[in-house]
Formats: structure tokens, C-alpha cells, sequence
């Protein structure tokens, strides 16, 4: 029997989280206590998965924007329903996803010619997010280690 042992998938700390998506640790536990994005909980600790961080880096670039929660909510859902099935597609693919809205219609679009056919055929002003964008910059957190083990490792060199 071969039993691959599998990487268990990489959790952002509360700190992390708010730096990439540049926002405070109250609007994290905000949103958490309104069930917008429910991390794990881990004593007084909040862990995100790599999709939370996307959903929590999504829901700060709408809310400078001014959109109401009851608008992100329902983008939210159509990341869930879309990019449920698709997260690890995004993270690995080639294509670029974009995400437009301008607040009642939502779309999730990988084709070029697609996103530029909706910003010129629009009667309301859009909204654009590269969602392929936001999941590189959670790649390159990925790669760097929690701080807790880069600490242990400056430490254990100083000594």
C-alpha cells in the first residue's frame, strides 16, 4: 500500500490576514462575528484557509469601494457557488480571473476579450478585481514561513 503523506494546507494567522488585505484585526473579528468569513478558532487565535484570505482580500477592495454588506454577501455567494469548485484552479492556473460587478449584476470572467466587452458595454460605471492577482500575493505570503517559525530560526541562529 503507498500512502502519500499530503502537506496539510498552509493557515494565515489573524495578523497575516489583516496585513495582506489591509485591514484592522477589529474588522477581522467584525466580519467573523457577523459570519461574513468564519475562520477556525483555536483558543483566542483565528486561523484562515487560503480561500478565506482571497474571500477576506475580496471583501476589503469592495468595502473601500463603498459597497454594503448585503452587496458583498451575495458577491460571496458567487465566489462560493463559482469558485468553490474552481479555488485551486485559480490558485494554479495560467488565466487571469476577473471579478466585475457594479453592485447588482456579479461577474467571473478568465477571458480578456470578455472583461473588456463588459466594461465597454456597461451602463453603470464597474468594478474590477483580479482575483488571479490577489491569489499570487497569498502565493508569495505562502512561500515566506509563519512568523512564529521565522522567529525560532533567528533565534536559534543568534544562539
Amino acid at each position: 500500500m503507498n500512502v502519500q503523506a499530503t502537506e496539510p494546507e498552509r493557515l494565515y494567522t489573524s495578523r497575516e490576514v489583516a496585513r495582506m488585505a489591509q485591514v484592522s484585526l477589529r474588522q477581522l473579528q467584525w466580519w467573523d462575528e457577523r459570519k461574513v468569513v468564519t475562520p477556525r478558532h483555536e483558543g483566542h487565535r483565528r486561523l484562515y484557509t487560503p480561500g478565506q484570505v482571497l474571500e477576506v482580500m475580496v471583501i476589503a477592495q469592495l468595502r473601500r469601494k463603498g459597497f454594503s454588506l448585503q452587496k458583498i454577501r451575495k458577491v460571496l455567494r458567487v465566489l462560493h457557488r463559482e469558485m468553490g469548485r474552481r479555488l485551486g484552479e485559480l490558485l494554479d492556473s495560467k488565466s487571469e480571473w476577473h471579478l466585475l460587478t457594479e453592485g447588482r449584476s456579479i461577474y467571473l470572467v478568465d477571458d480578456q476579450a470578455r472583461v473588456i466587452d463588459l466594461l465597454k458595454n456597461a451602463r453603470q460605471p464597474m468594478f474590477l478585481i483580479c482575483l488571479s492577482e490577489q491569489a499570487r500575493r497569498l502565493e508569495l505570503v505562502a512561500r515566506k514561513p509563519p512568523q512564529a517559525e521565522r522567529r525560532q530560526k533567528r533565534l536559534r541562529v543568534a544562539v
